[in-house]
């Protein structure tokens, strides 16, 4: 049964960093997928930049200055960027995983879930016999309450206290499962 790992925290708590020390750390394994980082601007959060694992392609996602709709809170989201460089490297994986690939998702959220064919990939991806870590807010939302309700899903709640420790501790797992 493939590895469906979930990281929950609250925003700030550094599920993100966790995602991008993992990535770092594997080394058995080739991960696909993406992270999200804040943009700031004179110290405000003016947005977040999605960057793909592979290659490292960077978009803006969401801005406060991008005419909407959608609009997540105050940033107005551009769906191109998700189509452009977040789904390629997921749809690919869902249709034909490859031994040794794993999917890393940052994040399962709002802004990310604006996009109804993200949703459709990261069902098919659930779907597919691909290992997949991804991280979700803590707060509750129709679609990633769902995915946290499915079997065999493992749901690891990110703290200050385990945040540094979790990266080693799931690249270790990760890559002893791939060698049995």
């Amino acid at each position: 049964m493939p590895t469906r790992i979930l990281l929950e925290g609250r925003p700030g708590v550094g599920k993100t960093t966790v995602i991008r020390r993992l990535a770092a750390l594997l080394r058995a394994r080739r991960a696909v997928g993406f992270t999200t980082e804040e943009i700031r601007q004179d110290g405000t959060r003016t947005g977040f930049a999605l960057e793909t694992l592979e290659g490292g392609r960077r978009g803006v996602l969401a801005h406060v200055d991008f005419p909407g709709p959608p609009r997540v809170g105050r940033y107005s989201v551009d769906l191109g960027v998700m189509e452009r460089l977040a789904l390629p490297p997921l749809r690919s994986a869902a249709a034909d995983p490859e031994p040794a690939e794993l999917v890393l998702i940052d994040e399962l959220g709002g802004m990310e879930l604006a996009c109804t064919a993200f949703q459709d990939a990261v069902r098919c991806l659930f779907a597919s016999d691909i290992d997949i870590v991804a991280t979700v807010h803590a707060k509750s939302d129709p679609f990633t309450d769902a995915l946290k309700r499915r079997i065999g899903i493992e749901l690891i709640h990110v703290t200050r206290a385990n945040r540094d420790a979790l990266p080693q501790e799931l690249a270790t797992r990760l890559e002893e499962m791939e060698t049995r």
